[in-house]
């Protein structure tokens, strides 16, 4: 996800994203995969680096949760920032390929 992010490659991201998909920032907004695309496409919101700080990802049947801790250097709504985010994500596996249902940010 982080690849499509930072080359603003809305293509690979909708092919990992349930149609479904929402998005809840840190404020608590909860985005649709819809809007976060055209946002990210209009350069609304870019991102400009990640560094992953820690992962762990728990599996149950066809569920994951993967919980990474990231610092995150972003320009959000002509809001420019570093943030610490923990970003949850949980995902369903469908034949071989695991599909994200949702991503809750937070900061730690």
């Amino acid at each position: 996800m982080y690849q499509g992010l930072l080359e603003r490659d809305t293509e690979l991201l909708d092919g990992l994203l349930d149609s479904g998909y929402t998005l809840t920032h840190m404020t608590g907004y909860r985005q649709s995969r819809t809007e976060w695309l055209q946002q990210i496409d209009s350069g609304e919101m870019r991102y400009h680096s990640a560094q992953p700080r820690s992962t762990a990802v728990e599996v149950t049947g066809d569920t994951a949760v993967l919980v990474g801790r990231d610092v995150v250097d972003a320009t959000i709504w002509g809001g420019c920032g570093i943030w610490n985010l923990q970003l949850t994500t949980t995902f369903e596996r469908r034949d071989d390929t695991w599909i994200a249902l949702r991503t809750v940010a937070t900061t730690f």
